[in-house]
């Protein structure tokens, strides 16, 4: 069996991966909270967490692999949304999250096994509240629950902090019935105008970290393999997360490995709305950014394959335009490719070695150079790069090119006799200066147009 090697954010070094039962691999990723559309950013861990889903399921069978990943619909952002708009929240929750999950199929992303919505688990987050405070690790204050971190003394473990450190660095709410600064809330008042769930502690809704540890402990148990999700989550969300979760559930090891993704920039700069470079997925598939074209799913994911997923991710049009052209090339070959195969074991290799996706990607430029288009064609598809089929926006135009081909072939069959190249090199200039890909060989010569073929210029050709 491949064996796979993942960098574990909690030891902070390279691990083989041995999961607790290889008959059910299990994951959970940090979801949306839905209030408006995904932005580029959101959409680097569903990416990243996506091409593991694939290898997992790739490795240990599709039916051995479980994948969850919340949505955060119980939420301070969602409820100002809602009273700006005068919209219900239901009614925002539910369009956001369609929004969401269309945008990040576009990506190639599969659905994963499970999406939990934290509003249909409040009861089961108040039982791990309950069982907090009767373990002496969380206390009620003036209607609010809270996390007593010194009941945890593994606290800071994730991201490598004092508890002094983290209280000098965080922003964190201060407010009188705290008896440590960093104690967290678990369950907080709700006024007639929010969302809220009668409790022991009176009318309320949950604090934003109880909701992963919950839901993964419903879903996946105790103990279960990877936890993942953007370094900004691992502190305080994540850090949060395991403390609550191993004081609620001590016989459990909670998350076995920690993985996380590196942020975004945009042409060397962060991303945000002050800086001028601030898009959402949908505006760069439908063309309203910078860049001012619409750009297709297949690209924005392999320019996003094309850097580890530790090392911090610059989006770039110039980066764009290049995976562009070179899924063009890529597609007219696997166009060829039919019949049964499998992914390149390159690329499995690659993607073993800590989701080494721009090593796939190397060896998905060596399958094209060795026009070895079925594994192409079956790379393409494994790395979510490519469906059943060419997509519409890379497919070649229907036009007839014949009457070149023949031109281009007796130039260059005179061409062979006199060693006179200068009337190929002219066609052939010509040719890829229209648009047109030239495939020539010793039995014949191939014209493919792509999607930007501009007959016009081949008009004046003499």
């Amino acid at each position: 069996m491949t064996t796979i090697t993942l960098y574990n954010t909690r030891t902070r070094r390279k691990e083989t991966f041995t999961p607790l039962d290889p008959d059910n691999v299990r994951m959970y990723v940090c979801g949306p909270t839905v209030y408006d559309r995904a932005h580029l950013g959101n959409a680097r861990p569903v990416i990243v967490f996506d091409v593991l889903f694939r290898l997992l399921r790739h490795v240990y069978g599709a039916g051995h692999v479980t994948y969850v990943r919340n949505i955060t619909d119980v939420d301070d952002k969602i409820n100002k949304r809602a009273q700006d708009s005068g919209r219900p929240i239901s009614e925002i929750t539910e369009e956001t999250t369609r929004w969401y999950l269309e945008d990040m199929g576009a990506l190639g992303a599969l659905e994963p096994d499970h999406m939990p919505r934290a509003t249909d688990y409040i009861p089961q987050m108040i039982a791990m509240i309950e069982t907090l405070i009767e373990r002496g690790c969380a206390y009620e204050a003036e209607g609010h629950v809270l996390f007593d971190v010194e009941s945890y003394d593994a606290y800071g473990a994730l991201s490598g902090r004092s508890v002094d450190d983290m209280i000098a660095g965080a922003r964190v709410e201060v407010a009188p019935y705290k008896r440590n600064p960093m104690d967290f809330v678990l369950w907080k008042p709700s006024a007639d105008d929010l969302p809220g769930w009668d409790s022991p502690w009176g009318r309320g809704r949950p604090g934003w970290h109880i909701e992963c540890s919950a839901m993964s402990h419903e879903l996946l148990g105790g103990s279960f393999d990877i936890h993942g999700g953007g370094n900004d989550l691992m502190f305080p969300h994540h850090e949060n997360e395991i403390a609550q979760s191993c004081c609620a559930h001590p016989e459990g090891d909670f998350a076995r490995y920690w993985l996380h993704n590196e942020m975004l920039q945009v042409e060397g700069r962060k991303m945000a709305k002050s800086e001028g470079n601030f898009f959402t997925v949908r505006d760069l598939l439908e063309g309203n950014w910078d860049g001012g074209w619409p750009v297709p799913g297949e690209v924005i994911r392999f320019v996003f394959l094309q850097t580890h997923y530790r090392k911090p991710m610059d989006w770039t049009a110039k980066k764009a335009e290049e995976a562009e052209r070179i899924l063009r090339k890529w597609y007219a070959q696997a166009a060829r490719g039919l019949g049964t195969g499998k992914p390149c074991t390159g690329v499995i290799t690659a993607l073993s070695d800590d989701l080494n996706t721009a090593g796939a990607i190397a060896e998905c430029h060596q399958l094209s150079h060795a026009d070895d288009v079925a594994t192409l064609r079956h790379t393409l598809q494994f790395l979510g790069l490519m469906g059943d089929g060419v997509p519409e926006w890379a497919a070649a135009p229907d036009v007839d090119l014949s009457d070149w081909e023949h031109r281009l072939f007796e130039a260059r069959k005179a061409a062979m006799k006199t060693k006179d190249f200068s009337e190929v090199d002219r066609l052939k200039a010509a040719m890829i200066e229209a648009g047109v890909e030239v495939r020539m060989s010793k039995t014949g010569v191939e014209l493919v147009p792509g999607t930007g073929f501009d007959p016009a210029k081949l008009e004046g050709l003499e």
